[in-house]
């Protein structure tokens, strides 16, 4: 069994105690200070008043379904778990961010030449009743590259967006596929470089178009965010789970249903191990 270093002066001189938590967490007691700590203590859900894989759970369904808040409240009131609409807002806030980071990281640098063809576009979001533009992008087999929400639309937008995708993947891309827009030149050549082939065709982007339904159809139901930081979160968060329990490596491919229950039980249980271990 792995043992946890002191939560509170970091030693490694730790004994593990015979007796539990009342939820069955493990204790341990440092040598060195004297504190005494369990599985839980120091982490993002240290004084949450449920189990951790019950909160994994909530967060993992949240992004990934197309619930509301109350509807997981009320989905796990069924089975006699009782907690508000607010416990599942603040736990996704925990834990949300850490999963994408997670996820963010595992991408990073693994691209290959097939991953250096990107396609860039953005959509619309609701957030405090006004537009917002979410910059997406995902290479020739629909594998994400980036996502990041802005205020705004120009120049310095696609500029941070190119900057920040580049940043995620690791790698700079040999083909850029966009829309009209004239910002997308000039952010390309001053982010990424100009031996970029920048290929500015609508209809090219046609993938991408279809892959926005993912998001959009996820917030629909939520009717707009109320904060920009929360809809920032949101986004980046279902995308970066999206694209990790997505089963095809590549467009129209052809899944079995058994390859493909088996690939996303896989993922999903990694995906709960990262909430559960924050």
């Amino acid at each position: 069994k792995v043992v946890m270093e002191c939560v509170a002066c970091g030693s490694a001189a730790v004994t593990e105690r015979p007796e539990r938590t009342a939820r069955g967490y493990r204790r341990f007691r440092c040598r060195d200070c004297g504190k005494q700590y369990n599985e839980r203590s120091g982490g993002l859900l240290n004084h949450a008043q449920y189990p951790s894989d019950v909160i994994a759970l909530v967060v993992l369904w949240r992004l990934r379904y197309r619930l509301t808040l109350r509807d997981l409240a009320e989905m796990f009131l069924q089975r006699g778990i009782l907690f508000s609409h607010e416990a599942v807002r603040d736990w996704e806030a925990k834990l949300a961010p850490v999963l994408a980071g997670e996820l963010r990281r595992r991408r990073h640098g693994k691209g290959g030449t097939r991953d250096r063809h990107w396609h860039v576009d953005e959509t619309y979001l609701r957030v405090r009743g006004r537009w917002a533009y979410l910059y997406r992008a995902i290479d020739r087999d629909g594998h994400l590259v980036d996502t990041m929400l802005s205020e705004h639309h120009d120049m310095a937008a696609a500029q941070a967006f190119f900057r920040s995708a580049k940043a995620a993947t690791g790698i700079t891309p040999e083909r850029v596929t966009t829309d009209g827009h004239g910002s997308y030149p000039r952010a390309i050549r001053s982010t990424l470089g100009r031996r970029v082939v920048h290929r500015a065709n609508a209809f090219k982007n046609n993938s991408l178009e279809q892959d926005h339904r993912g998001v959009k159809g996820r917030t629909r139901c939520m009717r707009g965010f109320k904060s920009f930081n929360s809809a920032r979160r949101f986004c980046r968060s279902y995308d970066e789970l999206r694209n990790f329990l997505r089963s095809r490596t590549r467009h129209n491919q052809h899944i079995p249903a058994r390859r493909h229950c088996l690939v996303h039980m896989r993922r999903a249980a990694a995906a709960l191990a990262i909430l559960t271990a924050a």
